[in-house]
């Protein structure tokens, strides 16, 4: 099984994205990490605050966790979890122990992905997944949209995806 990390602003757009790794055709059982970067403060009061980040998951709507939901159910044979962490830093020695912790196999982007901060503090976080070790995929979420209309589908790998690095 792997684990799949998607880096996310927990827009609800951002969840199709799922369809493209469930149908991903290298890809077996997995697990899939939504993840938002934010760096960390220079004040002192939010650094021993620190621990009570209970409130960034105050970005995430009820419409995302809706969708996340349905999902996990319409690919719960291929989608073995859904999960959503955040990540507090900005250096690549950071995140690559964050990648170690949660078992990362892999990174996935939509091809068209574009950095969305939800608040001041949120980082691009391709300024890490590109460093981080770890291999990063690109997939065409519309191509995924269009074939799936079809009732017979035979789609091809180099059309829906790309390697960034290994």
């Amino acid at each position: 099984m792997k684990r799949v990390l998607v880096p996310t602003d927990f827009n609800v757009e951002s969840t199709k994205i799922i369809d493209a790794i469930a149908l991903h055709q290298g890809l077996e059982e997995v697990t899939v990490i939504f993840l938002h970067a934010f760096k960390l403060s220079d004040s002192i009061t939010d650094m021993l605050m620190l621990s009570r980040r209970s409130r960034d998951y105050e970005y995430i709507s009820d419409e995302f966790n809706q969708k996340i939901d349905s999902y996990t159910a319409k690919y719960h044979n291929k989608i073995k979890g859904i999960g959503i962490e955040f990540f507090y830093g900005s250096t690549a020695a950071a995140f690559r122990n964050l990648i170690e912790g949660l078992q990362i196999d892999l990174v996935v982007y939509p091809q068209r992905y574009n950095f969305a901060p939800i608040n001041k503090y949120s980082i691009d976080p391709k300024y890490l997944t590109t460093r981080c070790g770890c291999q990063v995929l690109e997939l065409d979420t519309d191509v995924i949209a269009k074939e799936q209309e079809l009732f017979e589908t035979k789609m091809q790998p180099e059309k829906v995806a790309r390697t960034i690095s290994a």
